[in-house]
């Protein structure tokens, strides 16, 4: 637990209900034991799409497309999404869920490995959000890089582990040891890059929201 149970739920309880598909779809994941952005992210999500009001989004990590169905219902007109998924179970799962919203048309969905996928997208993607596996986060970051335009926003979900962040490597369970330092040197970057300005958010399981600077700043 990262905030105050007490926090968290009043919070929550401020949501809205947002659309019968979305809740559906996210009552679908819950019971399939699917991880899906938790209400808060959400909300933080949908805000920072309506406020950058991107042209292109790019998701690395769809699970079961409850993520871009949120993003793709508060974008602009004319705006699409590329999401991507390496586990093949889940994308006929998902494909189903953007034709029950409505959005096949503007969603698209690329399987495979997002480490070889971003090698072969073009530039730019104004808004990317990244909710893949954790530890791959900074393997990913140069292609990401690659593909922000000045100005570009990346937000980066599951960042903190629950709060584990913040432990010696020898406090965390074993099998979590390598995604937990990767992720120490993820938060390094995003904080310690002159072509990025990154807030650490402590909501849900920890969010990272980035900005590439413009030229001028960077030279400032």
């Amino acid at each position: 637990m990262i905030v105050d149970e007490r926090i968290i739920t009043y919070i929550r309880s401020l949501e809205p209900e947002g659309s019968p598909v979305s809740r559906q779809i996210a009552k679908e994941a819950k019971e399939a034991f699917v991880p899906i952005i938790r209400p808060e992210t959400a909300s933080l999500l949908r805000t920072l799409v309506a406020i950058k009001r991107p042209r292109r989004i790019l998701e690395v990590g769809t699970a079961t497309g409850y993520s871009s169905i949120l993003m793709s219902e508060c974008m602009p007109e004319g705006c699409t999404i590329t999401t991507i998924e390496k586990y093949e179970k889940r994308i006929p799962a998902a494909r189903e869920n953007f034709k029950r919203a409505g959005r096949e048309n503007v969603i698209t969905l690329i399987p495979g490995d997002a480490a070889e996928v971003l090698k072969t997208l073009e530039p730019p993607f104004d808004f990317i959000f990244m909710d893949a596996a954790k530890g791959q986060y900074l393997h990913f970051l140069e292609d990401v890089l690659r593909l922000m335009p000045e100005g570009g926003v990346l937000v980066s979900d599951n960042v903190l582990q629950d709060g584990d962040i913040i432990e010696s490597r020898y406090a965390v369970a074993r099998r979590n040891r390598t995604i937990h330092a990767r992720m120490r040197e993820y938060l390094y970057a995003l904080k310690h890059m002159d072509c990025l300005e990154t807030a650490v958010i402590p909501i849900g399981d920890g969010v990272t929201v980035s900005t590439k600077r413009f030229s001028e700043e960077k030279s400032s």
